[in-house]
C-alpha cells in the first residue's frame, strides 16, 4: 500500500474513532478539565493541544491551524468571548469555534462573539462530545456506516485536581491586587460546579458577590481559602 494511502487510512474517521484526524485546540486554565478533554479526545480519535491562556492560544495559532477551537469563557488573562471574536474575524477562519463553561449564562456571550456552538461543563460522557462535534462537521468528516455510541464517563487523574486547587490557593494570596481575588473566586466556582461541590461553589459565589459589591474581602476570602485547604488535604497526591 502506498505511504499516502496509509496516512489517509490512519486519519479517516471510523465508527469507534469518529473524530480521527481532527485536531482540537482547547483554551482552558483548569488542568482537571483539560485532562478530562484529553481523555475524551483520545477515546474519540482526535488530537488535543492545550493553551491555558489567551496569550498561549495566540502562540499556538501562529504555528498551526486546528480544526476546532474550544474556548473556556473565563481565562486568567481575559474573557473567552474576546478570543472567540478574534478567531471569528480571522482569515482564514477556524472551521469550528465553541464556547466552554459550566455557567450557562455565558452561552449568549459566546454566540454573540461568533461561536458556532457551546459546550456545557462538565462533559458527562464521550458521546456528548462526539455528537456535538459531528453535528457541526461536514459530512466528509463523519464516519461511514453506523457509529458506536459510547456513554462511558471520563475520570481524570486526581493529581490534576490538586493542581487546580493549588492554583486557586495561590491566587487567593493576591487579594490585595492584580485581580487575583476575582480570578480565584471565578476559578473556584467553575471547578466546584464541575465537581458537584455545592458547598465550595456557594462559598466562591459569595466571594464573587462581595467583590462585585465592594464589601470587605477578607472574611469571604478566609472562608474560601479554608475550604480550598481542606480539599487539597483530602485529595490524593499520588
Amino acid at each position: 500500500m502506498p505511504a499516502e494511502d496509509s496516512f489517509l487510512i490512519l486519519n479517516t474517521p471510523t465508527p469507534n474513532r469518529p473524530l480521527m484526524g481532527l485536531t482540537v485546540l482547547l483554551v482552558e486554565d483548569s488542568r482537571d478539565a483539560s485532562e478530562a478533554m484529553r481523555l475524551l479526545c483520545q477515546r474519540s480519535g482526535a488530537r488535543l493541544r492545550r493553551a491555558d491562556t489567551i496569550a498561549h492560544a495566540r502562540l499556538h495559532l501562529r504555528t498551526y491551524r486546528p480544526g476546532v477551537v474550544i474556548v473556556d469563557m473565563g481565562l486568567p488573562d481575559g474573557s473567552g468571548a474576546d478570543l472567540i471574536a478574534e478567531l471569528n474575524g480571522a482569515h482564514p477562519r477556524v472551521d469550528l469555534i465553541l464556547g466552554f463553561s459550566g455557567d450557562p449564562s455565558t452561552e449568549e456571550a459566546a454566540r454573540a462573539a461568533g461561536a458556532d456552538d457551546f459546550l456545557a461543563k462538565p462533559i458527562g460522557s464521550i458521546s456528548y462530545l462526539q455528537n456535538k462535534l459531528l453535528s457541526l462537521l461536514p459530512m466528509s468528516r463523519r464516519p461511514n456506516g453506523l457509529r458506536e455510541i459510547v456513554n462511558d464517563k471520563i475520570q481524570p487523574d486526581r493529581l490534576t485536581l490538586r493542581e487546580d486547587l493549588a492554583t486557586i490557593r495561590e491566587a487567593l494570596g493576591d487579594v490585595e491586587g492584580n485581580g487575583g481575588a476575582g480570578y480565584a473566586a471565578q476559578f473556584a466556582a467553575s471547578l466546584a460546579h464541575d465537581l458537584g461541590d455545592r458547598t465550595l461553589e456557594d462559598a466562591a459565589d459569595g466571594f464573587l458577590a462581595v467583590l462585585r459589591e465592594g464589601l470587605p474581602e477578607a472574611p469571604a476570602a478566609k472562608r474560601l481559602s479554608a475550604m480550598i485547604h481542606d480539599r487539597i488535604a483530602a485529595t490524593p497526591s499520588f
